[in-house]
């Protein structure tokens, strides 16, 4: 196994393949970047569960599309957990930012992905810096995550696809690997199977505690594996005082000063950091000259 880079960055995506195969795959590690989602809501354990793992899973698939822009995967269902969501947007100053947030109607009693999302679908939507945006749904109608994932990848786009997520201790992680199609420099029609069999033998400490070239080295000691530079990760929100100002605007005039009379000011708060931004009555001025959406931003209620 030849390395280019190692580090000791806790958050990252570790990009690697199999010289002589058509296999490549990805390792997601997340931890400051996990603990800052938790630190902003109170989660019960088994929603920070799938939270944790949702986030690697939105880290492995940005790496995995190459995507320039951001991806979102967001859990909607009438079950227990009612909101669940997970976004990666790539090109960021120090990595690719990721936030994520849930919502549960009372104290979950599931365990498990299906139990507390019953009959839920999962929305993954890319939204690409230059390009058209695509969505695509996922019926949540398996045990968990990882498994939903796979399902996606096989019937829309005919990549052999395996997933494992775990998520606990305030560490969530990801393994995913993808037979690519065939051509001239696969020279080991085997490698498939063989690949997957000793991925499908990690443990949750493993692939939660061990560093990447640690884990690799472990699973794939015998390969030839060339791993490249790690992409590193952190917590971060979308969204600004400009783009809420710019979103207020489209209240329009008569209705900023209503609110403003009614309450003094106006407030609005980020679901996803719980950065909180107001606006007094001499901000008027300022908020009537943006040019205004047709909603809030995302992730943003009005008080």
């Amino acid at each position: 196994m030849t390395a280019t880079q190692d580090t000791p960055e806790t958050d990252q995506v570790q990009r690697f393949l199999f010289d002589h195969t058509a296999v490549r795959g990805e390792l997601a590690h997340l931890q400051q970047s996990y603990a800052e989602v938790l630190d902003r809501h109170d989660y019960p354990p088994a929603v920070e569960e799938q939270l944790g793992q949702l986030l690697a899973a939105a880290a492995l698939l940005t790496a995995t599309v190459k995507l320039d822009g951001t991806l979102s995967l967001e859990v909607r269902s009438q079950g227990e957990v009612t909101l669940m969501m997970a976004e990666c947007n790539t090109g960021a100053q120090g990595g690719d930012q990721l936030r994520g947030i849930a919502r549960f109607s009372r104290e979950p009693q599931g365990s498990n992905l299906q139990e507390l999302t019953q009959g839920g679908q999962l929305v993954i939507t890319l939204d690409p810096t230059q390009g058209k945006r695509y969505q695509g749904i996922v019926s949540l109608d398996k045990e968990n995550l990882a498994l939903c994932l796979e399902g996606y990848f096989a019937n829309s786009e005919q990549l052999p696809t395996r997933i494992w997520l775990e998520a606990a201790n305030r560490k969530a992680a990801g393994l995913l690997l993808q037979q690519l199609p065939d051509d001239a420099s696969n020279t080991d029609p085997d490698a498939w199977n063989r690949l997957t069999q000793l991925a499908a033998t990690v443990q949750q400490q493993e692939l939660l505690d061990l560093e990447p070239l640690t884990l690799l080295h472990r699973l794939y000691h015998e390969e030839t594996l060339r791993v490249f530079p790690p992409h590193n990760l952190k917590f971060g929100c979308t969204c600004s005082r400009e783009r809420t100002s710019e979103a207020i605007a489209s209240l329009g005039e008569a209705e900023l000063q209503a609110i403003i009379e009614e309450q003094g000011k106006i407030e609005t708060q980020c679901h996803f950091c719980n950065t909180v931004y107001t606006f007094h009555k001499q901000d008027l001025p300022e908020l009537l000259g943006k040019p205004g959406a047709n909603q809030l931003p995302e992730g943003h209620k009005l008080h």
